[in-house]
């Protein structure tokens, strides 16, 4: 049967969704008796042009049909309306909970007709054995993700216009994601205070007696090399304050002999890793694949809800559901994972007993960790049927859990320490013994820790002499503190219990979306907005956006779901709290909207008082006289005023379209020409250092959508031809033989432009 096919005259029963991946999925698993459709995600929220709480009769909320979703309402609703039965399939968690909630209410569902089913894999097994326990929806966890929703609307819709009174325009604040951006926000200061010291290091490199033949010059990486460090007492680096002290040492150690004085060789064991939750797969993509959280999550949704992979399988959700805080394996998935490394790897790599990993603290555990739905879908038996990113996320996912129940990798690790004279070096070593997990799963960087300095070393006794082969010293700072990356920023807003699985990605995409951290080369930078932002909303609101408060509102709304707390109870508590500190925030939050401009510096066109002010990019001088006057200035990151753009120089050309005066502007490229009727006339054109109007090349090809002729246009693969009546007409050819012998002479004169496209309109300033 086709998804979304109409019901006809023998009643069925109707299935819904959230998405249409899923009904394909799930489609292929139900009888003909079943219609699958889907709901594309909630159906109902609040209204976006007011609060739609009621604060003063229970904190009722006012759902409304959600504009886009109307059509799909009135469809479901009349194949609701001839079903036998309502099956009602969102995904397993507090947000599904409640899309079925909202199902149940925007369709107007009798009770007797409309069942819940949930499963954790979209596989046959089970959603047919979902669909033979069949219960209601679950309450609890609707209170729970409603008290979610109604808390950050109440901040968010009272909060954000104290904040366009007082700093900005247009800005917003969230419950939570304001947390997240304190802790950006607090790293930068750490940085800023962070004052660098010089040390020095003293290293040794060393081979056995004899190793390397008298007069041999070896490379560094030579195999008989290794390297020492020079050492404290209490066996930690010795750091030298400056570089005569680093000579001092070097001088008192030339001639010295050196002499093995101890060796400790102990086997250390490496325990397999657990298998991952949300949080460590976004980790792990963002560390090892290089994946926003965001895109994590979308990947992985995608492999969730089905690919189809051919053969008699066809559509199947390949992995498990991907939010979750839990490390346990279903017991069938235990069987088929030791079934397949007994198999696949020998006896040798299978523990005795499954591995099992104790669950974090404040875990709530609904669900299985994320796994394959089935260990024996290796990953490059499914290459052919996945995307790039859906194959390197799901081998991620497949190999982490294979590992995860594989025996420990074993280790022979050395720690040697060798004298010269009066000093002491040191220098560590560690050889595999046998792989155990890391055949499948590689090493770590988390998991190597200290290990990371180890080296190959060579069997080493006590008393034995060494050949030096050079003693360096190497100048070496001090570092602050790393910034955050995705991966780091998500560990730590689970290890302060902020936010949830299914929350993290939406809080990293929604804090650099308002301006108030920018990501550079993967790590986070807090903005000037985000840092005015939070010093107002942590000075003002030191409970809300505290860390141990937003943690354990987390806990109050988990106890919400569990039926130990009363969500009505928790949100006001919440809200008397929070409206006491906005009442105090109104009058004792400064207003930073109209600050003088540092230098006291006027506008250049009209002379009124430049003011400094605030937006998503940062800060930038505006003229007092706005609307009347539209000046803006830039600032510089340290708060340098950065010089106004020049005024448009006239010039003698006409413009080509309306015939009005072109003026010569600068823009983000450089200087170019502008018709001065902008924005009535947008026409503009390259200019020459001579301040004459640079023509596009015009050819004798006509265009094959409108018949203009084509002109020649420049992108960054080189010259192209691009239809004259753009952007009415966006034709483009490839550049003809004859013509580019003429297009190169033009460019060594500098009459051809070098614009890829005209402007469309004229870049004033950038902020």
């Amino acid at each position: 049967m086709e998804i979304g096919a109409e019901l006809d005259g023998m009643p069925k029963n109707l299935v819904i969704v959230e998405s249409p991946a899923k009904a394909r999925t799930i489609n292929k698993y139900l009888g003909k008796d079943f219609v699958v459709k889907a709901s594309m995600g909630h159906v109902r929220d609040l209204p976006k042009a007011s609060l739609g709480i009621d604060v003063e009769n229970g904190f009722a909320a006012k759902y409304l049909v959600i504009r886009s979703r109307s059509q799909i309402v009135k469809d479901l609703k009349a194949s609701a309306k001839g079903a036998a039965a309502v099956y009602l399939a969102p995904d397993p968690d507090r947000e599904g909970e409640a899309i079925a909630w909202h199902l149940i209410h925007a369709l107007d569902l009798p009770e007797d007709r409309v069942f819940r089913i949930t499963f954790n894999e979209i596989t046959q097994r089970a959603v047919r054995a979902a669909m033979q326990r069949p219960g209601k929806v679950n309450e609890n966890l609707v209170n729970a993700q409603q008290a979610r929703r109604i808390l950050d609307r109440l901040v968010g819709y009272k909060l954000s216009p104290l904040l366009w009174e007082k700093i900005a325009r247009g800005l917003s604040a969230g419950r939570v994601q304001s947390v997240a951006v304190r802790l950006v926000v607090e790293r930068e200061r750490e940085i800023r205070a962070f004052r660098q010291e010089e040390y020095w290091k003293v290293t040794a490199t060393l081979c056995k007696q004899g190793a390397i033949g008298a007069g041999e010059m070896p490379a560094p990486d030579h195999p008989a090399l290794f390297r020492a460090e020079l050492k404290r007492q209490d066996g930690k680096p010795l750091e030298l304050a400056d570089e005569a002290a680093a000579q001092t040492v070097l001088a008192a150690l030339a001639g010295q002999t050196f002499r093995v004085a101890e060796v400790e060789r102990k086997q250390k064991s490496l325990k397999a890793p657990p298998p991952l939750t949300t949080s460590l797969l976004q980790q792990q993509a963002s560390t090892r694949l290089r994946f926003s959280a965001k895109k994590t999550m979308r990947v992985a949704q995608q492999l969730y809800e089905g690919i189809d992979i051919g053969g008699e399988e066809g559509q199947v959700g390949l992995i498990t559901y991907m939010r979750t805080d839990s490390f346990r394996l279903a017991g069938e998935a235990l069987q088929e994972a030791r079934g397949y490394i007994a198999e696949k790897f020998g006896e040798r790599y299978l523990p005795e007993k499954p591995n099992f990993f104790a669950a974090r603290k404040g875990a709530q555990e609904a669900h299985e960790a994320i796994r394959p739905t089935s260990i024996l879908r290796a990953p490059d038996d499914l290459r052919p049927h996945l995307q790039n990113d859906q194959y390197r996320l799901y081998r991620l996912i497949w190999q982490r859990v294979v590992a995860s129940q594989m025996a420990n990798a074993v280790f022979d690790q050395t720690a040697v320490a060798i004298e010269a004279g009066p000093y002491t070096f040191t220098c560590r070593g560690r050889a595999v013994v046998f792989d155990g997990h890391l055949r499948v799963g590689g090493m770590e960087k988390e998991a190597s820790g200290p290990d990371a300095a180890e080296q190959g070393l060579p069997p080493l006794a006590t008393g034995e002499p060494l050949d030096p082969h050079g003693i360096e010293k190497t100048q070496h700072f001090t570092q602050p503190p790393a910034r955050y990356t995705e991966a780091t920023l998500v560990r730590s807003l689970e290890k302060n219990g902020i936010g949830r699985p299914s929350t993290y990605a939406t809080i990293l995409s929604t804090i650099q979306d308002r301006g108030y951290v920018r990501l550079e080369e993967r790590k986070f930078h807090a903005t000037d907005l985000g840092e005015v932002v939070n010093e107002s909303l942590v000075t003002h609101f030191p409970d809300i956006f505290d860390y141990e408060f937003t943690a354990g509102m987390e806990s109050k709304l988990d106890r919400i779901e569990e039926e130990k707390a009363d969500w009505l109870s928790v949100v006001r508590e919440f809200y008397e709290v929070f409206v006491k500190d906005l009442d105090r925030a109104a009058q004792g939050m400064a207003n930073i909207k109209a600050q003088p401009a540092p230098g006291g510096e006027t506008c250049p066109l009209c002379g009124s008082p430049l003011l400094l002010r605030f937006n998503r990019y940062g800060r930038f001088l505006g003229c007092s006289a706005y609307p009347k006057c539209k000046h803006v200035q830039r600032v510089a990151g340290d708060g340098a005023v950065l010089a106004a753009k020049p005024a448009p120089e006239p010039t003698d050309e006409k413009c080509d379209k309306c015939g009005a005066p072109m003026v010569i502007r600068v823009g983000k490229r450089g200087r170019f020409m502008a018709c001065s009727a902008w924005p009535a006339c947008r026409n503009t054109c390259s200019v020459g250092e001579d301040g004459k109007p640079i023509r596009p090349i015009v050819s004798e090809v006509p265009c094959d959508q409108c018949g203009a002729l084509m002109v020649v246009r420049f992108s960054r693969r080189g010259p192209f031809l691009g239809c004259a009546s753009y952007p009415k007409c966006r034709g483009t050819k490839p550049l003809p033989p004859e013509l580019k012998e003429r297009v190169k002479e033009a460019r060594k004169q500098g009459r051809a432009s070098a614009r890829s496209m005209p402007e469309t309109e004229p870049a004033v300033d950038d902020t």
